[in-house]
């Protein structure tokens, strides 16, 4: 079991908002509650014209020099991953952020990890989607005879934190290498890595009109979109405005592995457990079906032999693996999930799988169920724990099966079925062979590129 930091069972920390004029003490809070129903924080939250008046802030506001801002970004992914930033320590960090979410604190130290590596490629990153014949600037010499230029498709972009894992606050870091002044509306479930982020990058050298955390209601967040140029994330909030192009809503993944008749799966056990469990198999990445082509028994029967082993521990154990859910959601959660598998073949937790950890939390554990065919309703549900859904496959039922997948392992020697899953528009990443769903890396799209959102390319000729 990890030891808690030594403040981490104090009293709750306050969590103020980051507004363009430095940290501002609201008079309204929301207490943010860990797994087991303890007051962990107490998040300020602010009204709608405070909103209005940071977003005003953010468009006044200019942005630094591409140089010093490739160069504050890395320095505040160091400060996130190693300093002690508003009385937190990165243990202390870590273990709330973990108590909060339900995530096994191994997940929350290897995000940590990876947002100062995604931070100290940030500008890069984003270079990877700028067209071939652009040039980011219009002071490059080669505008003298007519160029593209790569620009900003706005000034601000508003970000509503999803909170279900802190690696999705990389992918904003990129809007800020770009020049765009950001403002984040923090997830009530995990605000930790929100704050701590923002926090980092002021400590860096960004300036309070540069990037801001704006905790807020609903009235208040529906007002931070209107004064944004361009949103993205992942709430109901960010879902009701998603209509035309200004407005990127995080969707379900779905990600799939398909396994051919002509390689043998056993050979490739090892991927397609780590795809389905991997970060506690929370993630949009993470395997939520597994189509087989023969008989799909054997597969599900060891794959369930594998989930099975993992153990039942409190989110901060060292040793965990599986999230963790307050005892009331976590029970309507297997509810849920038992109503859609009627009629299935439960290979594992098909009697229930919640199991309770005494103290108003419970973990919940793996399911696997086999479904009657590709066309079964429940390869369209995506949970947040490893629950796979596995079934046959045939080639007479073709890709149908596989559109709106994020990311799909496929498992095959046929290139003509490889070609046409690169060609479906609706499936977002294709990894052929031995590649885990949740693969990935710098310059790698996710949904595409998210700089393909945030900018365009005009044309510039000068003399």
């Amino acid at each position: 079991m990890a030891v808690p930091p030594a403040d981490a069972s104090a009293a709750p920390v306050r969590l103020d908002a980051l507004g363009p004029k430095g940290v501002h003490r609201s008079r309204r809070h929301q207490g943010v509650k860990d797994v087991a129903g303890r007051p962990i924080a107490e998040l300020g939250l602010v009204p709608t014209p405070f909103v209005d008046r940071a977003m005003s802030a953010l468009h006044k506001a200019v942005p630094l020099p591409a140089d010093a801002r490739t160069a504050a970004i890395a320095r505040a992914g160091r400060l996130f991953a190693t300093a002690t930033l508003d009385g937190l320590s990165v243990a202390d960090y870590e273990y709330r952020a973990s108590r909060v979410s339900g995530l096994p604190i191994s997940v929350i130290r290897t995000a940590t990890r990876l947002a100062a590596h995604r931070a100290a490629h940030a500008y890069d990153s984003a270079q990877f989607a700028r067209p071939a014949g652009a040039v980011s600037g219009w002071r490059d010499p080669l505008t003298r005879t007519g160029r593209a230029v790569w620009t900003r498709r706005g000034e601000v972009l508003a970000v509503h934190a999803s909170g279900v894992h802190p690696g999705a606050h990389g992918l904003w870091l990129e809007a800020l290498a770009l020049g765009f002044r950001v403002a984040v509306r923090p997830s009530r479930r995990e605000p930790f890595t929100s704050h701590r982020l923002i926090t980092s990058l002021r400590e860096a050298g960004f300036g309070p009109e540069h990037v801001v955390l704006l905790p807020t209601e609903q009235e208040a967040g529906e007002a931070m979109l209107r004064g944004a140029d361009l949103a993205y994330g992942g709430d109901d909030v960010i879902r009701r405005f998603a209509e035309g192009d200004t407005v990127q809503a995080q969707q379900p993944g779905r990600s799939k592995i398909l396994l051919t008749a002509d390689v043998d799966w056993r050979d490739h056990l090892d991927v397609i457990v780590d795809s389905i469990s991997h970060n506690g198999g929370a993630g949009c990445v993470n395997a939520s079906a597994v189509l087989v082509e023969g008989d799909p028994a054997p597969v599900a029967e060891a794959i369930a032999e594998r989930l099975a082993t993992l153990p039942s521990l409190p989110p901060e154990d060292d040793k965990a693996v599986l999230p963790v859910q307050a005892l009331t959601p976590a029970r309507a959660l297997e509810r849920y999930v038992l109503a859609n598998a009627a009629g299935t073949r439960a290979w594992l937790g098909g009697s229930g799988f919640i199991d309770e950890l005494g103290d108003g939390s419970a973990v919940i554990r793996p399911t696997v169920h086999q479904v009657d065919g590709p066309d079964a309703s429940q390869l369209d549900i995506e949970l947040p724990y490893p629950c796979v859904w596995v079934t046959s496959w045939t080639r007479a039922a073709g890709i149908d099966p596989l559109v709106d997948t994020l990311v799909l392992t496929v498992v095959t020697e046929d290139e003509q079925l490889i070609d046409a899953l690169v060609d479906e528009p609706t499936i977002g990443n294709v990894y052929v062979g031995d590649h885990p769903t949740h693969w990935t890396d710098i310059g790698m799209p996710h949904d595409g590129f998210f700089a393909d959102f945030l900018m365009r390319t005009k044309t510039v000729v000068r003399t």
